[in-house]
């Protein structure tokens, strides 16, 4: 639960606006209305304390222009597309460090039907096309608050080319389950071993939880998944992901339509900075001289794993997949 929610003028003069304004009225959270359409009083002393009043407060505002202009997303996806930004979970090794600007205040957008209403223009007749949902946020974190990813699910269920794609590390998905979704949307749930989950990944559902969810969501005829991130090879690390798998398999020990999405950790320069100033006392290993370099098309730097290290961690997950989950497919390791 946010500590302070505000909305925008432009965000309350639409619909899905005040659909949100009754959601948060009935939860008796703080309510901010501001005079204009630019979020303010955000900032703190210092960059962690800026970081602590944005982690708190949940801000309602309308999409940008640029919102409506789509990026692919490979492997994940065809397309992405927003419906929030910002986290309010407080994972150490945060993907979003160094990728949104400004404080990390969580944002969702009133403008939800325009947004859905403009994603047909990315589609061609008779081919399918998956869209991955807001990648910068986790939409089940703030579903309670907003209604938002529901209100997605339904309308990719009435599509018949159009296919949802989202993933969380929270577990609260009982208002989702009996929603019309035809088998359009797939749901993932983000898994990691003990040591990792435990020490890195604060205020999420347990591991445990979410694969609950997960058998939820999967009884209730969703096409599931487990996207396994980031993987990291910590002391006996086969070990305990080992047991991580003794885990799914235990929630999972029915056939269903499930799908497996590898990611080892990596991080950029820019994130690292950020993370470091977020999390100032974080064990999280992040030496580049551990690490080989990868660039991409457009001249950014990631710190990865070795080449021997990553196709041996690929190996072991590969094989462990292949042995308790015959039927499951690998998407893509990265």
């Amino acid at each position: 639960m946010p500590q302070q929610v505000m909305f925008t003028p432009a965000a309350l003069d639409e619909p899905w606006g005040q659909q949100i304004l009754e959601r948060v009225q009935s939860l008796n959270l703080p309510i901010i209305e501001l005079p204009r359409n630019r979020l303010t009083g955000l900032r703190g002393e210092d960059e962690r304390k800026t970081y602590d009043i944005a982690k708190r407060t949940f801000a309602v505002v309308t999409a940008p222009p640029s919102q409506f202009k789509l990026s692919p997303i490979p492997p994940s996806a065809d397309w992405q597309f927003h419906i929030a930004e910002g986290c309010p979970a407080h994972c150490q090794y945060c993907y979003l460090a160094g990728s949104l600007s400004g404080p990390p205040v969580i944002r969702t957008f009133a403008n939800l039907p325009q947004i859905l209403n403009n994603l047909s223009i990315f589609e061609r007749p008779g081919q399918a096309t998956t869209y991955e949902v807001s990648c910068y946020t986790d939409p089940l974190g703030i579903e309670h608050l907003t209604g938002s990813l529901a209100e997605c699910i339904r309308y990719f269920g009435t599509r018949s080319d159009a296919h949802l794609r989202w993933v969380s590390k929270f577990d609260e998905v009982d208002s989702l389950l009996d929603l019309p979704h035809n088998g359009h949307t797939h749901c993932r749930m983000s898994v990691n071993a003990a040591p990792v989950s435990g020490r890195f990944e604060g205020g999420t559902a347990s591991v445990a939880s979410r694969l609950g969810a997960l058998r939820k969501l999967a009884d209730s005829g969703y096409p599931v998944g487990l996207v396994i991130a980031p993987i990291m090879p910590i002391d006996d690390w086969q070990v305990h992901y080992s047991r991580l798998f003794d885990s799914i398999s235990e929630a999972l020990d029915f056939n269903c339509n499930l799908t497996f999405e590898l990611i080892s950790h990596r991080f950029t320069p820019s994130s690292k900075e950020v993370l470091q100033t977020w999390y100032p006392h974080s064990k999280l290993d992040m030496d580049e001289e551990k690490r080989s370099i990868k660039r991409n098309k457009f001249g950014g730097t990631k710190y990865v794993y070795d080449a021997d290290t990553m196709n041996i961690m690929k190996r072991f997950f590969q094989g462990e997949i292949q042995q308790r989950f015959p039927n499951a497919k690998i998407l893509y390791w990265t």
